[in-house]
């Protein structure tokens, strides 16, 4: 059997399972997970033009917290209109 390489992350979630801290979810909870995650999805492409010193901060911006700029964009966009 061929051994799978695991970066960081995935031996450390994989560590926390090997020590039982994920639960098994259903009902209602399963449903809030899956409706959050169903939120997030990503189904749509947009096209702006904005000004190259803004994009430049926000991926600087971004950069500092570890993120894709697109990503956080994507983020504030869905704050944004969760708030409206």
């Amino acid at each position: 059997m061929r051994k799978i390489k695991l970066d960081a992350q995935e031996q450390e979630i994989m560590d926390a399972i090997e020590r039982n801290e994920y639960v098994s979810v259903g009902g209602k909870e399963l449903r809030a997970v899956a409706d959050a995650i169903a939120l997030r999805k990503k189904n749509m492409t947009l096209t702006i033009r904005v000004n190259s010193q803004d994009i430049n901060r926000i991926k600087k911006f971004a950069q500092t917290r570890g993120i894709p700029y697109q990503t956080y964009l994507s983020e504030v966009i869905h704050r944004i209109s969760v708030s409206v």
